[in-house]
């Protein structure tokens, strides 16, 4: 049964997200490294597969962090600092208690 809840992008909007060319998206795909489906006649990729892929390249994490989404990271107010894109360490956790 498919999940209705998936994100799924464009190959074009997945090079912007991920501050990476659209080649480099298409060798992924075609190297099996990103899920994916075809809508008429069009790839759309799952989003989740992409985290995950750019996660485990180097390159591609450090060109997302400068030049894709992770550049705003920084910018995002989040209060929960358990969720924080820059958690404390767990030495700093010990020395709260």
């Amino acid at each position: 049964m498919p999940d209705i809840n998936q994100i799924r992008v464009s190959i074009s909007e997945a090079a912007r997200l991920f501050g990476v060319d659209a080649k480099t998206i298409r060798r992924a795909i075609k190297t099996q490294e990103i899920r994916y489906v075809v809508v008429r006649g069009r790839y759309k990729l799952n989003f989740e597969s992409l985290i995950k892929w750019s996660q485990r390249k180097t390159t591609v994490r450090n060109k997302s962090n400068n030049q894709g989404i992770g550049q705003y990271v920084g910018q995002w107010k989040i209060s929960n600092k358990l969720y924080s894109p820059n958690p404390p360490k767990d030495t700093e956790l010990e020395n709260k208690k």
